[in-house]
């Protein structure tokens, strides 16, 4: 019945087992327990006064066929969450374990929002069930005993942020400021005076005195986010002031002595920046102390049902909707999803389908933007500059739905014998085809392969995210006007 209800069911014969189960590290992480009153040895009343003392806060749903109301108030005073008489029904067990699991999070969550206003997030706070994941966080302890300069590298929306936080209110720091700063939404020309301040009168418009990020963050910690979109001139100033532990703020006549915890975040390749000329080799040698690689949300996807939890808890309570659950059929579907946008992705696709609810659970038919993704274009290419427009919609129909040129079959993201395509080296007339055209093939199949994952296509073809979108400009520039798209429903 727990199963059916959407959930995975550990089920043991005794209550000492039950014990010995929830006190093991190594053992998986348990949300709820379903528990009856009479067993051998040690009976239900005696396992929850056991994880009473114990400091167990797991919401604890007793069930039992002696229903006297002298054996309810013993098990609600004893710190059950609920009582049920057997037998059970279905729909009866799983209203207790959705209100039990919604108590336990939005409990869980207004202790996190008071513990993110004062500054002091934990790594308790980080929502994972991950092996991955738990081993970067057990990294991360270790650095947050000390003051050694952490680069968190990930995705964009993997929660970088989240985990540099996580290390500053578990360190010795915790009580002092939290500066976080993106470094690529500065303008260039305020950097300067964005990190290291500025005195009145220092340039046009500097109508007073600015102390700077630097300053701000003094005796705690500083957080540059994106560290890889800052300007080389202000990489060699940013240098300087780690270096020397000192700001010059502009037009002072003297510099400022700082003491801050760095810690910086990208979702670049560092090193590949460094061997472009893109990032100095001298600051990165100085950010790349300690890395911490955040593992893609597609590569831990048993984080995504605590995730939606505490996302549904969240927008439900802020946008005052009296929604309470999320189907087993929807959570099957968001956790099979990619997530290429990773965390922030799943966080703004629970955000509209809080808006968009109509009852009290979310269902498969709240999420029709992960039943039919689209590929947002990047924002900026390899070379910062605007990519390519799109020509009345035919890359967006290249992307979407496979595109059926020369001799090739056309190959559709819903193709299900995509992986098993050929690609023709010879044309109709028996001669080699040219090799701009399988080139072309090339890129719709792996398009299809990895089911329209821009990034993950352009990885595995071994050319950049940019390249790509000029290439599959070129393909739709060529595409006759009287061409058409192919769309392949079955193979």
């Amino acid at each position: 019945m727990v199963a059916k209800s959407g959930f995975d069911p550990i089920t043991v014969a005794s209550g000492d087992a039950a014990l010995a189960l929830l006190a093991d590290p190594a053992a998986p992480a348990i949300d709820c327990v379903v528990l009856d009153l009479v067993m051998p040895d040690l009976d239900g009343l005696g396992v929850l006064a056991r994880m009473r003392e114990s400091g167990l806060s797991i919401p604890v749903i007793v069930e039992t066929a002696h229903g006297g109301i002298d054996n309810v108030v013993s098990a609600m005073r004893a710190g059950a969450f609920d009582f049920m008489v057997k037998p059970v029904g279905v729909e009866r067990l799983q209203v207790s374990l959705n209100n039990a699991l919604a108590n336990r999070a939005l409990a869980g969550e207004l202790s996190r929002i008071k513990r993110s206003r004062d500054g002091t997030l934990t790594f308790a706070d980080v929502i994972t069930r991950s092996s991955r994941m738990r081993a970067v966080l057990h990294s991360a302890e270790k650095a947050a005993a000390s003051n050694i300069p952490v680069l968190i590298q990930g995705e964009s929306g993997v929660g970088k942020e989240l985990v540099a936080r996580a290390i500053h209110g578990s360190g010795e720091r915790r009580t002092k400021p939290f500066v976080a700063v993106n470094c690529g939404a500065m303008p260039e020309t305020l950097v300067e005076s964005i990190l290291f301040g500025h005195e009145k009168g220092a340039f046009t418009g500097a109508s007073e005195r600015h102390l700077g990020k630097f300053v701000e963050a003094s005796g705690g910690t500083l957080f540059l986010d994106e560290v890889g979109e800052l300007p080389p001139a202000a990489q060699v100033k940013l240098l300087r002031a780690i270096q020397d532990g000192e700001v010059e703020p502009v037009g002072a006549r003297r510099p400022v002595k700082v003491d801050v915890r760095l810690m910086s975040a990208t979702n670049r390749d560092l090193i590949a920046e460094v061997a472009g000329g893109g990032f100095r080799e001298d600051l990165f040698y100085r950010l790349h102390v300690f890395p911490i690689t955040l593992p893609p949300l597609r590569e831990r996807p048993e984080d995504i049902p605590d995730l939606i939890r505490h996302f549904l808890l969240r927008f439900a309570a802020e946008e005052g909707r009296r929604v309470r659950a999320v189907s087993a059929e929807a959570v099957k579907l968001l956790t099979a999803f990619p997530w290429p946008g990773n965390v922030r992705q799943l966080e703004n696709a629970m955000f509209r389908a809080v808006v968009l609810a109509d009852g009290e659970e979310l269902g498969m038919h709240e999420f029709p933007q992960i039943a039919t993704p689209t590929i947002p274009p990047p924002t900026t290419t390899e070379n910062g500059t605007p990519p390519p427009t799109e020509p009345n919609g035919e890359i967006r129909d290249l992307v979407d739905h496979g595109v059926a040129t020369g001799d090739a079959a056309p190959i559709a993201l819903d193709d299900p014998v995509a992986p098993q395509a050929l690609l023709p080296l010879l044309a109709a007339d028996g001669d080699v085809r040219r090799l701009d055209a399988v080139e072309a093939d090339a890129i719709r199949f792996a398009i299809a392969h990895y089911r329209g994952q821009i990034s993950e296509v352009a990885r595995k073809l071994g050319i950049g995210r940019s390249t790509l979108y000029r290439k599959l400009q070129s393909i739709a520039e060529d595409v006759p006007a009287d061409h058409g798209v192919a769309h392949v429903a079955d193979g």
